[in-house]
């Protein structure tokens, strides 16, 4: 995280994201889903093993660069969150600018964007290590530009001239309501087992022929403990143990205690 966040970090921390929850969890449904295929090809079945370890090795993006030990003479090694910045327009829209321009090929981009040729010739922007010595200088030259405007669609399409594009920086609610949102339906209404509803993430896909079915009620945490206990061949008294040794949790609503 140190590595990865630099100063923006005024002590070592975790992600506020589950990644390694996450992203294992969709390996393994990938994985099980090419054994499926194996097996309609051979008719051949096989037992899966997912490593979180090696997950989270998989999709980083900058494990590969790190491990090879490439000096890059400064150059980022990927486009990712830590070279992006955030940046304010006079409406106080904030925003943030595909790419960082630390790395070579983006910088020509962002000086044509700001149509400062002369940024291309300044001595302090002459490689990736010099424009990181010189970083606030030049984030000052960007968001002076900036500055400028007040109308977000012709700071976008200004942008598109350079060959970058920017995004806006909303909250989740923010983005919730925004029209794009409703267009693809990504976030739906269910039934809160309580009367009412509650706003969950929609389906992140769309097929050409397939019709989705609408999300289905949730469970309660370990609403099911026992089900699937049983169907391990658990004893009615072993779940009553691991009850009382708090092993086993569930709730009795979202929100509820837990029993």
């Amino acid at each position: 995280m140190q590595d990865h966040f630099g100063e923006a970090l005024s002590e070592a921390r975790g992600d506020a994201c589950s990644h390694a929850d996450v992203y294992t969890g969709l390996q393994g449904v990938i994985a099980v889903l090419a054994a499926l295929q194996h097996r309609n090809n051979t008719g051949e079945g096989q037992y899966v093993d997912v490593s979180m370890a090696a997950t989270m090795l998989s999709v980083n993006e900058r494990a590969g660069a790190l491990l090879s030990g490439i000096d890059t003479d400064g150059e980022p090694i990927a486009l990712s969150a830590n070279e992006s910045h955030i940046f304010e327009m006079s409406d106080g829209t904030r925003l943030t600018i595909a790419g960082s321009p630390i790395y070579s090929p983006m910088f020509t981009r962002y000086c044509a964007m700001m149509r400062r040729s002369d940024l291309l010739r300044d001595p302090r922007y002459a490689t990736a290590n010099l424009r990181r010595k010189n970083l606030p200088s030049l984030l000052a030259e960007v968001r002076a530009w900036l500055g400028t405007f007040d109308d977000l669609e012709q700071l976008q399409a200004q942008v598109s001239e350079g060959g970058l594009a920017i995004g806006q920086i909303r909250s989740v609610n923010e983005f919730a309501a925004s029209d794009w949102v409703k267009e693809w339906n990504a976030v739906v209404e269910i039934d809160d087992r309580a009367g009412g509803t509650v706003r969950m993430p929609g389906n992140p896909w769309i097929f050409s022929r397939s019709e989705l079915p609408a999300p289905g009620v949730p469970a309660f945490q370990g609403e099911h403990n026992e089900e699937i206990l049983t169907e391990r061949n658990l004893t009615a008294d072993e779940i009553v143990d691991l009850k009382k040794r708090k092993v086993l949790l569930s709730r009795r609503g979202p929100f509820g205690a837990f029993d």
